[in-house]
């Protein structure tokens, strides 16, 4: 995975808890900035995709790797 900024282990967590992390991690950060999510909810694929479209932050990556889900979302 490419470079980020800043991490947030959201593992353990069940939805909505990584998506709402994720956004108060966001809003700390500087615009153009990344963040590298990883979460072990499975249902965490399909709710990044959406939070990224609804809040006009860029999903740059995701992959699933020994039941763990990694993301990368740069700041908009």
């Amino acid at each position: 995975m490419a470079n980020f900024d800043q991490e947030l282990d959201a593992s353990g967590l069940n939805c909505p808890l990584p998506i709402l992390r994720a956004k108060k991690a966001l809003a700390a950060m500087d615009a153009g900035q990344v963040l590298h999510i990883i979460a072990t909810d499975p249902g965490a694929v399909k709710d990044f995709q959406a939070f990224s479209k609804q809040t006009g932050n860029e999903l740059m990556e995701h992959k699933e790797e020994g039941g763990k889900f990694y993301f990368l979302i740069k700041k908009g």
